[in-house]
């Protein structure tokens, strides 16, 4: 967390904080009183908090009456900002109604972009288990098992009812999206940009579009929230809870759950990866009828997909915008994308297989 300084008579920079400050809590305090709320509390916390990829501004703001949210604003008003606002706006308020554990959303500026949303804590899933440290399995089993339970249940009831006209991005996960901002960009971000290398790219694109078509036979009427993973899941009185997901649409089934269970930040063994799978496809009996066996297969697929976005978006973030953060996690997601193209591709990915070990090979040169 990011605390506020304290107010210098002789520091511009304080002086201009104080303002945005005042600003926030004047405009949650507006929309609190919209909902019910007194016209003017006495704020007790105000404090930024820090976002991962996103260039999104989060307040905590807490009050003498106890009424505790996070304001968040969007970075800026152009066009695609503002959308992206109302996108969390919008999909949140449908998750929410569908009784899939995210914050509640509480209140929305349309003049702004500014939603205020339940405040769930500061305990995210990577860091109790960064915290934990001794990885027991019976542990992971049993804090995953109930993400996979309720990952089946957003997936199912989130995609009833949802509008595409709520998204900000793309209205569907498809193979358009997989080879531009997935496999396309694994080779630009992290290929060409961080580490320089070059390819045969008529070969590789021809492997990617065949990943990508495999992918894409997938059905795709579900709810994909596209970034499912330990940093954006809060644990909040012993529940898992789903924050980000204004970046959903509609999709298959078996991404987020590739995303959940190949997480570079959280490391989990192979055999809880399967064991979590196996109680993911119990947890969907629940909701829908799907064939298990269709599933795994069309799962492969999907998470050499997310793999490949995971090492495009590590690569831009820390590379291009600076972010170092990311930067230790790419050696993980390359040798797990190595081992599923061992596994799952059965050499059939060749040109990509060898891009991947040139790339470790160069990530030691850089040294990464």
């Amino acid at each position: 967390m990011l605390g506020i300084r304290r107010i210098c008579s002789h520091c511009r920079y304080c002086t201009v904080l104080e303002k945005k400050k005042k600003q926030i809590v004047d405009l949650a305090c507006r929309l609190l009183q919209k909902k019910g709320g007194p016209a003017r509390q006495e704020l007790t916390v105000f404090s930024a908090l820090a976002g991962d990829g996103s260039q999104r501004a989060f307040f905590r703001l807490r009050f003498a009456d106890a009424t505790e949210v996070v304001a968040v604003l969007p970075a800026g008003r152009d066009v695609s900002q503002m959308a992206e606002a109302r996108s969390a706006w919008l999909i949140g308020t449908h998750l929410y109604q569908a009784r899939v554990p995210v914050p509640q959303p509480l209140a929305f500026d349309d003049e702004s972009g500014a939603i205020l949303f339940e405040d769930l804590g500061d305990l995210r899933l990577h860091d109790y288990l960064r915290e934990r440290g001794d990885r027991d399995d019976t542990e992971l089993q049993r804090v995953y098992g109930d993400v996979v339970r309720e990952l089946a249940r957003m997936q199912v009831m989130g995609g009833q009812g949802f509008q595409e006209s709520w998204c900000w991005q793309t209205p569907r996960y498809d193979r358009e999206l997989m080879l531009a901002r997935e496999s396309g960009y694994f080779f630009a971000s992290l290929c060409q940009g961080l580490l320089g290398l070059e390819a045969d790219t008529v070969s590789l694109h021809r492997e990617f579009e065949d990943i990508a078509g495999h992918a894409a036979a997938a059905p795709a009427h579900f709810f994909l929230h596209r970034d499912f993973q330990s940093r954006n899941l809060m644990l909040k009185d012993g529940r898992a809870r789903i924050i980000d997901f204004q970046g959903g649409r509609l999709g298959p089934l078996g991404y987020d759950l590739a995303s959940l269970l190949i997480d570079p930040y959280a490391g989990l063994p192979e055999q809880v990866q399967d064991s979590l799978l196996a109680e993911y496809l119990r947890a969907l009996r629940q909701f829908t009828a799907y064939d298990p066996e269709r599933f795994r297969q069309e799962y492969s697929y999907l998470a050499l997909q997310r793999n490949l976005q995971i090492l495009g978006a590590f690569a831009y973030l820390g590379g291009k915008k600076g972010k170092s953060f990311f930067l230790p996690f790419i050696r993980p997601a390359l040798l797990t994308l190595q081992a599923r193209l061992a596994k799952e591709g059965r050499g059939r990915y060749p040109v990509l297989s060898q891009l991947v070990v040139t790339c470790q090979e160069q990530l030691i040169r850089h040294g990464l």
